[in-house]
């Protein structure tokens, strides 16, 4: 691993850390509901996405939160600043994993195929 990496990934972790911190602080009690799963930042640092959980919202909700957050980037960007000292944040964008759901997805396809394969 060379050093940018690792600074690429204590970025990331930091970021994992200070966001659900930050979103406890705003006054919207929906955006404290929320649970940060990855963050994932560009080479350089300069942009990084924030993969929310699903699990609980609806279609609906998830877009009213979506936007929520992006009314919210900037006060979450400047809390990372302030509580790190750092001279610029990653440019914050939100969005919800459905990994998740997808893996859950192929299990099941699996599980048929073993259920007529027998």
């Amino acid at each position: 691993m060379t050093p940018a990496d690792i600074k690429l990934k204590r970025t990331e972790s930091i970021l994992a850390e200070l966001i659900p911190e930050a979103l406890s602080q705003l006054n919207d009690k929906r955006l404290h509901e929320l649970d940060v799963l990855d963050v994932t930042c560009s080479r350089g640092r300069s942009d990084a996405k924030v993969y929310l959980d699903p699990s609980f919202f609806s279609d609906e909700e998830r877009s009213a939160l979506l936007k929520l957050l992006k009314k919210a980037r900037p006060i979450i960007e400047d809390h990372c600043l302030k509580d790190q000292g750092w001279f610029r944040c990653p440019k914050l964008a939100f969005e919800f994993d459905d990994q998740l759901k997808k893996a859950q997805n192929i299990e099941e396809l699996f599980k048929k195929i073993a259920k007529e394969s027998k």
